[in-house]
């Protein structure tokens, strides 16, 4: 196994999923649940963006081939995507009391924004498509596939033990922390979307 290949897809996926930066995004979406129903979504999050990483990995350049969709519009969606949870996170009013959901409810803020386009998104799946038309053989797809598990481990005890932060700030403080979750994802989106603006005017 190329120990050189694995440290870069570590490094380079912790990077774009930033595990602990998306603590306070996660807690911000998830203000409305209860202990457990958070600990669902956080591990339903992780499933269900390992699931669209394998996909991507698999077939990802020929899904967007077949589709005529390129990466920059991949990019614009996934911004659109993020500035629509920000806006609800920065104009949402109601105290973050623990409810009790409904049926299903942690399954949908599981698959957006969290999955994707957050943990799964134009980055991640770009990094992976790249990492493995590199691949050289079974053991630097090994390689990969071992780098990418060890980042969604991370990312999964990182949510997972998320609880801690409420504990040491008190509910109280989450809304606040939900404003600045709000307002740095609106940065993202709009980041997102300058890139893929540019990356645009790059093919005309």
């Amino acid at each position: 196994m190329d120990i050189l290949l694995l440290a870069e897809v570590v490094v380079t996926m912790a990077v774009i999923m930033d595990p602990v930066g998306n603590v306070p995004i996660f807690l911000a979406v998830t203000r409305r649940f209860d202990a457990r129903t958070r600990h669902r979504a956080a591990v339903t999050a992780v499933v269900a963006a390992t699931g669209v990483i394998v996909g991507f990995a698999v077939a990802g350049q020929w899904v967007l081939d077949r589709l005529g969709v390129s990466v920059p519009a991949l990019q614009g969606a996934g911004g659109l995507l993020l500035l629509l949870v920000a806006l609800e996170l920065l104009t949402d009013d109601a105290e973050p009391e623990a409810v009790e959901p409904e049926p299903g409810d942690h399954v949908a803020v599981a698959m957006v924004p969290l999955a994707t386009p957050l943990l799964a998104g134009p980055g991640a799946i770009v990094a992976t498509i790249v990492f493995v038309s590199r691949a050289d053989g079974a053991a630097d797809l090994g390689a990969i596939a071992l780098g990418i598990a060890v980042v969604l481990v991370v990312v999964l005890v990182a949510l997972r033990y998320a609880d801690l932060l409420i504990r040491a700030l008190g509910r109280s403080a989450i809304l606040l922390l939900s404003r600045v979750a709000g307002l740095l994802l609106a940065a993202i989106a709009v980041q997102m979307l300058a890139d893929a603006v540019v990356a645009f005017a790059r093919t005309v």
